[in-house]
C-alpha cells in the first residue's frame, strides 16, 4: 500500500457516477478539498482536508465494499500527497496534444448536432471541420481547430463537463489525425471554412471517407431542438440522467398524470405539511388535499408527471407513523383550488425549484440514513440528536462540512424512524435556522 496522503485514488468510476456520488461517499469522513474526474480512465482523485481524514475513510471502505450506482469502486492512497493544477488540469492526458479532437458523449438525453457542438466549442477558438458518427463506444465526434493552442484550451475546461446540466458528458482525447475531410454541410458534418459543399450525397449512401481512430460511419443523430451550451434541461432528460442514463424501472417516461392517491395514512398523526415533506423529496408540490370524508387517504398534486411517477415508484409501500403507506396514480388529473387543498405552488420550500438535477440524483426510496443542511455554523451533534431524538433510536451521527456550509449524516435504527424523523422535523427551525432534511444514500458513518 502507498504511504499515507490526503490524497484518495478512486479506481473503476464508470461514466454513470458523478461527482456528487463521490462527494456522498466520502464526506462523511472530512472536508473534501478537490476533486479531479479522470474520465478517460475510469478513475478520480479525491484530496481530503488531512492525512486523517483520508486514513479513516480508507480503514472504513477497507471492511465494507464501497458502492456506487450498483457498481464496485476500489480506494487506495494516491502517490500523490497534494493535487497540482497541472494534476486537475491533465484529466488522464495520454496522446499527443493535436488541433484535431475526439468527443464521446455519455448519457446522451437529447440529439447532439454539429450547431450544439459548434455552440460548446467555438468560444476556446475557431472552429474549421466538425464530423459525427455512431460507434460502440456511443456518439462521437471529431472537431478540427484552427490551431493546437485552441483545441488544448477546449479540452482543458470542458472535458468531463455537461453540454446540458446533468447529461451529455463530454469525454475528450487528442486525435491522431492530421486532417479531417467533410464532404457535406448538415447536421452530421460541418466545414466552416467551405459553406458550399452540398447537404447530401445524390442517389445514394453517403460516402464520408474513414477514420482510423475514431470510426468510418456517420450515425442516424440528426434533428433536434436547436440547443445553447448549458441551459437547464427539461425533467426526462434530468431523471434519465440521475440514474445513469436510463429510467429507473417502472417509471416509463410518459407519464401525464400529475396527482397521485396516498392512502392507510396514520389520520391522526398525519398533515398536509407533514405529506409536503416526504412527497417534495421527489418533485415540486401544487397542492394537497386530506379527503375529510376519508382521512386516511390524500391527494397530492405534483410538478408533473415524471415527479408523480418518481413518488409513486420510491414511496409505495414505506411506512410512515406505523401504517404502510399505498400510493398510485389518481384519477384526479389535478387538485382544484378550495378551503380543503393546501396550496403549494409558490412555496419556497420547493426543492426543484433550484438544481432540479442534483436533488434528482439523490431520489431514493427511504433509508434509515437522513442528510440535514441549512445547519447552523456552531452547531453540535448533541443538539441535532436532541431535535431528532424523539422519533427513535439513532445509531450515529457526523457533522461535516461543505462549502464552507454544515451538514449532518444521521443513522437511525430503521427506515421508518428516519422517515418520522424527515416528516416531522424538515424545514423546522435548529438553533435560528431553518433545516432541510432528506434520504442519504449513504449506508454508514
Amino acid at each position: 500500500m502507498s504511504e499515507p496522503s490526503k490524497v484518495i485514488h478512486v479506481r473503476n468510476v464508470g461514466h454513470e457516477i458523478s461527482e456528487n456520488d463521490l462527494l456522498q461517499l466520502f464526506q462523511p469522513f472530512g472536508v473534501i478539498t478537490k476533486l479531479v474526474m479522470l474520465r478517460a480512465k475510469n478513475q478520480a482523485l479525491i484530496q481530503m482536508q488531512d492525512v486523517p481524514s483520508a486514513i479513516s475513510a480508507l480503514q472504513f471502505y477497507a471492511n465494507v465494499q464501497p458502492s456506487i450506482r450498483g457498481r464496485n469502486v476500489y480506494v487506495q492512497f494516491s502517490s500523490h500527497q497534494e493535487l497540482t493544477t497541472m494534476d486537475q488540469n491533465s484529466q488522464g492526458r495520454g496522446d499527443e496534444p493535436n488541433r484535431i479532437l475526439l468527443i464521446t458523449i455519455h448519457h446522451m438525453m437529447y440529439p447532439i448536432t454539429v450547431e450544439v457542438l459548434h455552440q460548446v466549442f467555438s468560444p476556446y477558438g475557431y472552429v474549421e471541420k466538425i464530423v459525427t458518427f455512431q460507434k460502440s463506444a456511443g456518439f462521437q465526434s471529431l472537431i478540427q481547430f484552427q490551431s493546437r493552442q485552441n483545441a488544448i484550451s477546449a479540452r482543458t475546461s470542458l472535458q468531463g463537463r455537461n453540454i446540458y446540466d446533468g447529461c451529455c458528458q463530454l469525454d475528450i482525447q487528442y486525435s491522431n489525425l492530421d486532417e479531417l475531410q467533410v464532404n457535406y454541410n448538415n447536421d452530421r458534418s460541418r466545414d466552416f471554412t467551405n459553406p458550399n459543399l452540398p447537404s447530401e450525397q445524390k442517389g445514394g449512401r453517403s460516402s464520408q471517407s474513414s477514420y482510423g481512430d475514431a470510426g468510418s460511419t456517420y450515425g442516424l443523430q440528426g434533428g433536434g431542438a436547436h440547443a445553447v451550451a448549458y441551459p437547464q434541461m427539461a425533467n426526462a432528460a434530468a431523471i434519465a440522467a440521475a440514474f445513469g442514463g436510463g429510467l429507473p424501472p417502472g417509471i416509463s417516461g410518459t407519464n401525464d398524470r400529475c396527482t397521485v392517491l396516498v392512502s392507510n395514512l396514520d389520520a391522526d398523526r398525519i398533515d398536509e405539511d407533514k405529506l409536503f415533506n416526504l412527497f417534495s423529496l421527489y418533485g415540486n408540490i401544487v397542492r394537497i388535499k386530506i379527503l375529510r370524508n376519508k382521512p386516511d387517504h390524500a391527494l397530492v398534486q405534483m410538478g408533473d408527471g415524471f415527479q408523480a411517477e418518481l413518488a409513486v415508484h420510491f414511496l409505495k409501500g414505506a411506512v410512515l407513523f406505523g401504517k404502510r403507506m399505498e400510493v398510485n396514480f389518481s384519477k384526479h388529473p389535478n387538485i382544484t383550488q378550495g378551503p380543503d387543498a393546501h396550496d403549494y405552488m409558490n412555496s419556497n420550500l420547493n426543492r426543484f425549484n433550484r438544481n432540479a438535477a442534483k436533488n434528482y440524483r439523490y431520489c431514493c426510496s427511504p433509508t434509515k440514513m437522513i442528510h440535514i443542511s441549512s445547519l447552523p455554523q456552531d452547531v453540535s451533534e448533541d443538539e441535532i440528536a436532541a431535535h431528532l431524538e424523539e422519533h427513535g433510536i439513532i445509531v450515529n451521527a457526523k457533522l461535516f462540512e461543505m462549502n464552507g456550509k454544515k451538514q449532518s449524516l444521521v443513522l437511525f435504527d430503521t427506515e421508518e424512524q428516519a422517515t418520522e424523523a424527515l416528516v416531522c422535523k424538515h424545514a423546522t427551525s435548529l438553533a435560528g435556522s431553518v433545516i432541510r432534511i432528506s434520504f442519504s444514500q449513504v449506508q454508514a458513518i
